[in-house]
């Protein structure tokens, strides 16, 4: 049963490597004689998650690609609309999920239990080699962007600059969730607070200006109607709402999954949906689609015409947003990573978090590293073009996977249970953008494809072959066991109903 094996989280253990070697701390173990992660997310908490990552620096920055793909201002608040409501269709599944499968890792975990190993795996390597770290990349050169650039007022910062303080502001975000969930959850608080101030200001100021009755730019049609850009319309919509589903890789982590997992998402995919609306209806009381447009700062543009001296809060704004998208992105990254390795399907050392801090050091670890390297790259936006097909493509497979273990599984225990209606329409709206992506851009997509499917050599090379050289096992469970004593940490025990972390990655 699902429910049983993972309510009460990880436990650990002092054996952590292949040679037995232990390392443990009597001071830190629980009253079970266990160390075991904490339940420190509560919903406020939960909900700071979900808008976090949500917003980022898009809706400051450039929220064209839905205007541009539709024939007009009214149109694209439409497509933004039904967008939100799609996404909330989508979470309101992964929420039964996530209190049917209540394990952290997400849509890796429920993909890997519904569909097997492979399948799992291949969501994993994908959001491992490519996509969460040039996401997290590209966040954190919007971040110094914006820190910077009114140190250069006549010219672009220098490259090597922004990449520098994005990579101290890694090492720094980094450090803090070592430190402490309870740390790195407050960082997320704040700054998701900021950010909805700022956008609060927006809307407000927006309100301000149709009472003035400056909405006209809301009535123009400045293209002709085309279903296919209008569906480009759609698909840049459901991009702009990515990150919905990141609660639910730390469900381990909250309090009161059962109740707070679904109450996080009914409260915050609705407060987005609101946001991104009225912030979007904002600027073009105050710019016409061609200014909106040409802008590649939009809330920047925004503040320049109607805050006067006071402009300088929209590009602070935007650096606390990027700030706080970091910090999530690290957060939640992290914890599907340590999910995969306690799975076996990444190294074991990656399963293991700190006897006392009780944070998983060594994803962290991993997480920022993988960061780092991708700020060296110079293509990495042309890699999350290729990617992003395959990610969205995950969403359907997961949301699929819910019908599955509906039939597969009818008495399972859930705590939510969905009329099969919900999936069903967010599968027929996944297939339309899925198809129409596959029409218009089949390169792009064949491309994300072919990185996708790299992973299956490196599945049944790694994971599926047991029986490897026992001088390779050796010499992992040796590095293993270094690294498990410089980061003090240990590996999670399951018991006997799971026995993970033995596989073909040990």
């Amino acid at each position: 049963n699902y429910r049983d094996e993972m309510t009460d989280g990880p436990r650990l253990r002092g054996n952590a490597s292949a040679d037995g070697d232990t390392l443990s701390s009597e001071s830190t173990k629980e009253d079970s004689g266990r160390v075991a992660l904490k339940k420190e997310i509560g919903l406020v908490s939960a909900c700071g998650i979900i808008v976090g990552n949500i917003i980022g620096s898009g809706i400051f920055v450039s929220p064209k690609g839905v205007l541009e793909n539709a024939s007009s201002v009214g149109l694209a608040l439409i497509v933004w609309i039904v967008t939100g409501v799609i996404t909330a269709i989508g979470a309101l599944c992964y929420a039964e999920l996530g209190v049917t499968i209540p394990k952290s890792g997400g849509d890796y975990s429920y993909v890997k239990d519904i569909f097997g190993g492979l399948a799992g795996f291949l969501r994993l390597w994908i959001a491992v080699l490519v996509i969460y770290p040039t996401n997290q990349a590209v966040i954190a050169l919007t971040f110094s962007n914006y820190i910077l650039q009114p140190l250069f007022p006549s010219c672009f910062p220098p490259e090597n600059g922004l990449r520098l303080l994005a990579a101290v502001c890694l090492l720094l975000l980094t450090w803090v969730n070592c430190t402490s969930v309870r740390w790195a959850t407050r960082v997320q608080d704040v700054f998701t607070t900021g950010k909805l101030l700022a956008l609060g200001l927006i809307i407000i100021m927006g309100f301000v200006q149709i009472c003035k009755g400056r909405l006209t730019h809301a009535f123009e049609t400045f293209q002709p109607y085309d279903i296919g850009q209008i569906a480009l319309s759609f698909l840049q919509g459901s991009f702009a709402y990515g990150g919905w589903n990141f609660l639910n890789y730390v469900t381990e982590e909250l309090v009161d999954p059962y109740k707070n997992l679904p109450r996080a998402i009914f409260i915050s995919i609705p407060l987005v949906t609101f946001v991104y609306v009225f912030a979007n209806i904002a600027y073009v009381t105050a710019m016409s689609p061609q200014e909106l447009l040409a802008s590649n700062a939009v809330a920047v543009t925004f503040g320049e015409k109607l805050l006067g001296v006071m402009s300088w809060i929209m590009p602070i704004s935007v650096a606390l947003s990027t700030f706080g998208g970091v910090n999530g992105s690290l957060f939640t990254s992290s914890r599907l990573f340590f999910a995969g390795a306690r799975e076996g399907h990444l190294p074991r050392l990656l399963a293991m978090i700190h006897v006392k801090r009780c944070t998983p050091i060594p994803a962290l670890l991993f997480t920022c590293i993988s960061t780092l390297l991708m700020l060296c790259t110079s293509d990495m936006y042309t890699l999350i073009n290729y990617v992003g097909f395959i990610n969205y493509l995950f969403y359907g497979v997961t949301v699929a996977g819910q019908i599955v273990l509906r039939i597969k599984q009818p008495d399972l225990y859930r705590p939510i249970k969905v009329s099969l209606v919900w999936p069903v329409i967010y599968l027929l709206f996944w297939a339309f953008l899925l198809i129409f992506s596959l029409y218009s851009e089949p390169v792009v997509c064949g491309l994300g494809m072919a990185i996708m499917l790299t992973g299956v050599p490196v599945y049944f090379l790694g994971v599926y072959w047991d029986n490897k050289p026992q001088c390779f096992n050796t010499f992992i469970g040796k590095m293993t066991h270094v690294c498990q004593k410089f980061c003090v940490v240990v590996y999670p025990d399951m018991g006997e109903s799971r026995n993970v972390g033995n596989q073909g990655t040990e």
